[in-house]
């Protein structure tokens, strides 16, 4: 007898469904139950659907797309309709499905074997949770849990958050009591963690080889779900492993494969201490889970591998200060801008030179992205490489510029035919210190200027020569800068991101800043503190926070302090400024010095006259010498009682003299103006050239000379 006539005799019958070609196969039961004629005939897809009851197609799909995906059997319950709608009978359904390998079947074609057979309508009170139908708040409760869990699994960062939250589902009607999620390296079985077991229970599954019959590492290796209904079945299909499970005392098991873009990464155990008989839906839940946690897991895996990779470039790269400096202290802070990377493209370097001195750098690369980060690493190792060869600081500059351009034009020319970005640059202040004479010769790249902080606490901010940022051009000039620190005198380095943060400009920024620089303190620690805390808060040194994805830029502060010998109680705040002859520009830098220096004097219209008289003195020796001028400006005394006394020297022996210019004259006032604003004034012959100073002293009463 034949298998179709035995499986008659039964009132079952067989269908093929080839859902590629869209046509179902049916023999003669299988078309009776149907409610076709009862003869073998290929229909096509629409006409078998039609037979079936609108809620039981949709639920069979999703059987099917269950099974298809684990390679199950597919088994539910439909309701047969004629073409009125009405209810013929109800059949139970178990079909497998086969991928078609034939080659021109799409991947994933297959063709579904299966049979049909009449049952009798479940009775009311019927517990059979295999096969009853799902009712609509059932599937109500399931689609929000699904919602609910999805939403969470989304939100989680970090695997540890991912476990956390698959720990905590509830799902409905069959929650399991324990879980368990395993991965794998190699060829061996590992725990990435689990829920619902004490510590230790995890050791015999830590490092277990992938060709063990056990569960998870058949899922790991099949990438197939397993469903262990009851202890016996476990019993009989994993008796070498069974005594494992055993001392738990679950009832039945669930291990699913948790699949990431196509590749099997690990399982997930679900375990319960009641039997559950995996029906189709709850089958359905645990895959979706599964699923849903096996992409939270991708997430989580690379965002820590994305946040291993910016810990070890913070690591490698994070600037660091190196030996001490005789005779001075050195404090710094780098702050990155937040978010995922913690590294962008500002950075700081001190390096010893071969001189004997030390070079102080701290610089920025255009933008926070992972190109700054890479371009910060290549330009700094560049410049230390070029300061170690013993270049003087415009040299070391000027080579820089030249790396750095070279750079981005390699970066352009592999981009192919994508639009290539646009040229990154780096601002730099280069200052080669000298720790003896308490001197920097500062070579600056579009940089902020330095600032000074003299032994009485007052802060100006040292305006120096400068050129182009480096990248810009390949050939840049970068004169370079004396600037002197008096013992017990401060200077403050910084990038633009300490200024001009929270959508202020260098002007508002300075006044925002002026105040904390000025403050006393004894720790240039605390000082480095209080600058980066008066911009972001009490939290933001740290690369974590409330306050970590609100910076705008990041920041790089250096300060380096003169040690002073014991002073008198009131030190004197002194400033210097060479002015050359090819530079007239700089007389500007020497009023708006001045200004600095004297920018809480009681008397504003005595701070107006310095400036003037300075503009003409250093005037005075441009025009009528051939070299350069030498400004020293110095405030002493108590607030209130203060002397301001300013000297120009030049290395020309001719001595000024007064002159009466009449009314048109364009010149010779030099000498009457100090004769009239100033409180004293004079000129020094010295060895080499002269030297012409005038003196101003404070008064209470402003106006009053």
């Amino acid at each position: 007898m034949r298998t179709e006539e035995v499986l008659a005799a039964i009132a079952t019958g067989l269908w093929r469904w080839d859902n590629a070609a869209g046509t179902v196969t049916l023999d003669a039961e299988a078309a009776r139950l149907l409610g076709l004629p009862p003869e073998p005939g290929s229909y096509r897809e629409a006409a078998v659907r039609s037979r079936f009851h609108p809620v039981d197609w949709n639920e069979i799909y999703g059987v099917v797309n269950l099974a298809v995906a684990e390679g199950s059997l597919a088994e539910a319950r439909l309701r047969i309709v004629d073409e009125r709608g009405q209810v013929l009978r109800t059949v139970r359904s178990r079909s497998k499905p086969v991928f078609r390998t034939d080659e021109d079947a799409d991947s994933e074609a297959y063709v579904l074997y299966g049979t049909l057979q009449e049952v009798a309508e479940p009775q009311p009170g019927a517990t059979d949770a295999a096969h009853t139908p799902i009712t609509g708040d059932w599937r109500r409760s399931r689609e929000a849990f699904l919602l609910d869990a999805g939403r969470a699994l989304a939100e989680a960062r970090s695997t540890a958050e991912v476990l956390r939250v698959a720990g905590s589902l509830s799902m409905p009607g069959f929650s399991p009591d324990g879980l368990a999620v395993f991965g794998s390296a190699g060829e061996r079985l590992t725990i990435i963690g689990h829920h619902g077991h004490n510590i230790g229970d995890e050791e015999p599954f830590t490092d277990m080889p992938l060709d063990t019959d056990y569960p998870a590492a058949e899922v790991v290796r099949t990438g197939r779900a397993i469903y262990l209904p009851s202890p016996e079945e476990y019993r009989r299909r994993y008796p070498a492993t069974w005594p494992l499970a055993r001392r738990f005392g679950r009832q039945s098991w669930a291990f699913l494969p948790l699949v990431s873009s196509g590749r099997t990464m690990g399982a997930w155990m679900a375990g319960f201490q009641h039997p559950v008989g995996f029906s189709p839906d709850e089958r359905a839940v645990l895959s979706t889970v599964a699923r849903m946690l096996a992409q939270a897991l991708a997430r989580a895996g690379v965002a820590e591998t994305e946040r291993e990779l910016s810990l070890g470039l913070q690591r490698s790269m994070m600037p660091t200060l190196g030996p001490e400096i005789p005779g001075m202290t050195v404090a710094a802070r780098y702050v990155p801008t937040g978010g995922g990377l913690q590294v962008g493209g500002d950075w700081y370097d001190m390096i010893p030179l071969p001189n004997g001195r030390i070079a102080l750098v701290i610089g920025d690369v255009q933008g926070h992205d992972v190109r700054a980060a890479g371009l910060m690493g290549q330009l700094r190792i560049a410049l230390r490489a070029y300061a170690s060869e013993g270049h003087r600081p415009d040299a070391v500059l000027a080579r820089a510029s030249r790396f750095l351009s070279g750079l981005t034009d390699a970066y352009e020319s592999v981009e192919g035919d994508e639009e290539p970005p646009a040229p990154r640059f780096a601002t730099c202040l280069y200052a080669e210190v000298d720790p003896e004479a308490g001197t920097l010769d500062i070579a600056r790249a579009g940089h902020p200027d330095p600032v000074v902080i003299s032994a009485d606490g007052t802060a100006v901010i040292r305006q120096t020569a400068g050129g182009l940022p480096l990248g810009i051009e390949t050939d840049s000039d970068y004169p370079t800068t004396r600037v002197v620190l008096e013992p017990g005198e401060t200077i403050m380095l910084c990038t633009d991101g300490l200024i001009e943060t929270g959508g202020h400009d260098m002007a508002t920024g300075w006044t925002r800043l002026r105040p904390v620089l000025e403050k006393p303190v004894e720790d240039l620690e605390q000082l480095a503190d209080a600058l980066v805390q008066a911009v972001h808060g009490p939290t933001s040194h740290y690369t974590t926070g409330p306050l970590a994805d609100r910076r705008e830029d990041d920041i790089a502060v250096l300060v380096l302090r003169r040690e002073s010998a014991p002073a008198p109680e009131r030190a004197a705040r002194r400033s210097v400024l060479t002015i050359a002859q090819a530079e007239p520009e700089r007389i500007s830098v020497g009023r708006q010095l001045v200004r600095e220096l004297l920018h809480d004097w009681s008397d504003p219209e005595q701070v107006d006259s310095a400036v003037l008289m300075v503009s003409e003195m250093a005037t005075n020796v441009l025009v009528h010498t051939d070299g350069d001028a030498l400004m020293v400006a110095e405030v002493s005394g108590e607030q209130g009682e203060r002397r301001l006394r300013v000297e120009v020297a030049d290395a020309s022996d001719e001595l000024p003299h007064k002159r009466r210019p009449g009314e048109m004259a364009s010149s010779g006032r030099g000498l009457l103006l100090m004769e009239m604003l100033a409180d004293a004034w004079g000129v020094d012959p010295r060895g080499e050239g002269k030297s012409i100073w005038f003196e101003l002293y404070e008064s209470d009463e402003p106006g009053v000379l």
